[in-house]
Order: structure tokens, then C-alpha cells, then sequence
């Protein structure tokens, strides 16, 4: 209910569920799905807010999401599936796999949520998670501000990006140029028919105020904080923002795979489509040939 889903049907593979972040949109794995094809089942939704999906009536934040999410599995018939999730995608698909630990086959991320590390207290960070807050804090106020905005004040906001469309390209664009592995040109990585169809996606249905508002609506949710056991493989990008250290993904999740790419930055399956598919496979394989042993 109030979800879109792309789903890329490949009869007896596995199912795999793709979860997008911000500033973009299920476009992010537009060039990688023919690397996945015929390795996986692919659903690829629209997190509630965002393009095609329904606005939320009421606040969801990551756990209402993974909820939605579980039953948009059930509803396909998939009762057992991967989860792959990166940028806010990664908080959904880790409370999605905390809330199903029976259901998930296996966890895979772009990053560690930034939750976890911001909830450490100082007495307990080591010499690599203290060098990391360090450099969080900075980045909180050379890069911050779009967050702190949509955390406290989405809806003014939203009364200009749904009104000029330059002022959304100009709110969205700046990230695709800061965040990606482009060295300042923004059109080494993408051509302006990707960009400008995940403008014209926020544009047409109106929803940049409530890709916001998530950040508003995450901000006061209550979230399992607990372990997660099932087997996680984590794949972070070198240009990509705030990348954890290994040992703070350790802490909380059953890593059996982490990987350092080689390039790519927070946009990683659009960046680097096939290096990431090529990934997000061996993870996969690595963790059911694991069950099947």
C-alpha cells in the first residue's frame, strides 16, 4: 500500500530487494540491472514519498518504510530475499532485516547507518571511530546544511523546490556534483538525460517536499538499535560520503563480506554499475553457497 515497485522478473533466482537513497531515485540502478538480471528477481520500489509512491499520510521514518517494504514482498509472493540498501536505504534495510531476520537471505549495504556511529560515546570510540567523528563534524558544516533543513523545516522548504523548477535543480544537482566521483564535473558521470530524468521525477509528482519530509519524519522515530545476525556484506565507494570504519560495521552486523571499490562515490550503482553488480553477486553467492553447504 502506497509503494511503487519496478520489479525485473528472473523465474527461480533470487529475489532481491533494491532500496534507493537521496537525492535520487529507483534511476539510481538503472544501469546496473542488466549486470543483476539473471542472477536475482529484482524489486526496485520507490520509498513512500518519493517518486511514484503515495505521499504518507502519517510519519513512517525507516521502520514504518521496512515495514511497507516487507509487505510489498509478501504481497509479490517472495517470502525469502535479499536486501540491499545504501544513503537512507541502508536504515530501511536494516530495520526491514531486524524486524524479518527469518525472511532476509542476506543483508547488503553501501554504507553503515550514520545512526549508529553519531549514538557511540566518546569513551568508547576507538582511534579510527574518533578520527571519524572528527571529520563527521566538519562535514556537518561544510556539507549539512540540506539535512539539518529537511530534519527541522521541510514543508517551507518544499513551498520552493514544488515552485521553480531551477530552484530544485539547483538543490539537487549541487549534490550529484559534490558527492560523486567526478572531480568537479558532474557530466563525467552522468549524461543530462539521467539527470534530468530524476529531476523531471521529483518535478511532475510533486514530491521533493516529501522526500524531505522523510528526514523530518526519521528524526523523531523510534528504531530497533539491536544486532543485526543475519549475514551482511557491506561495499563502501571512496568519494561517497563519511565512509565508517571496518570495525565500526563489526560492532553491530554479522559482516561477512566488506569491501573497499576501488572508485565511485554515493552514487555508486550509477556510478560504477558494473564493479557494484559484480559485488552485490559475490556477496550472494559467498552467502548461499554458505546455506547450501
Amino acid at each position: 500500500d502506497g509503494v511503487h515497485a519496478l520489479r525485473a522478473g528472473t523465474p527461480g533466482a533470487t529475489p532481491l530487494l533494491l532500496i534507493h537513497g537521496w537525492p535520487d531515485g529507483f534511476v539510481r540502478f538503472e544501469r546496473a540491472i542488466r549486470f543483476l538480471a539473471a542472477r536475482f528477481d529484482l524489486v526496485i520500489p520507490s520509498i513512500p514519498g518519493y517518486g511514484f509512491s503515495d505521499r504518507p499520510r502519517t510519519a513512517l521514518g525507516p521502520a514504518g518504510v521496512a515495514r511497507q517494504f516487507a509487505q510489498l514482498m509478501t504481497a509479490l509472493g517472495l517470502q525469502r530475499f535479499g536486501v540491499h540498501g545504501a544513503d537512507i536505504g541502508s536504515q530501511i534495510a536494516e530495520q526491514l532485516t531486524l524486524q524479518h531476520p527469518e525472511r532476509v537471505i542476506g543483508l547488503h549495504l553501501g554504507d553503515v547507518p550514520l545512526r549508529r556511529l553519531r549514538a557511540l560515546p566518546a569513551d568508547q570510540l576507538d582511534a579510527d571511530e574518533r578520527a571519524w567523528t572528527e571529520a563527521a563534524q566538519h562535514w556537518d558544516l561544510a556539507e549539512g546544511a540540506y539535512a539539518h533543513l529537511q530534519r527541522t523545516k521541510p514543508q517551507t522548504l518544499a513551498a520552493a523546490l514544488n515552485d521553480s523548477p531551477a530552484g530544485l535543480a539547483s538543490w539537487i544537482l549541487e549534490k550529484f556534483r559534490a558527492w560523486s566521483d567526478c572531480n568537479g564535473d558532474v557530466f563525467s558521470r552522468f549524461t543530462l538525460d539521467e539527470l534530468a530524468t530524476n529531476l523531471t521525477i521529483y518535478w511532475v509528482t510533486q514530491t521533493a517536499g516529501s522526500a524531505g519530509r522523510y528526514y523530518f519524519d526519521s528524526r523523531l522515530a523510534e528504531l530497533d538499535s539491536g544486532d543485526v545476525t543475519t549475514p551482511t556484506g557491506i561495499a563502501l565507494f571512496p568519494k561517497d560520503l563519511l565512509a565508517a570504519p571496518h570495525r565500526s560495521a563489526e560492532r553491530w552486523f554479522n559482516i561477512q563480506r566488506f569491501t573497499d571499490m576501488p572508485a565511485g562515490g554515493h552514487f555508486g550503482p550509477w556510478e560504477e554499475p558494473r564493479a557494484w553488480a559484480d559485488e552485490v553477486i559475490a556477496f550472494f553467492d559467498q552467502v548461499e553457497g554458505a546455506d547450501r553447504a
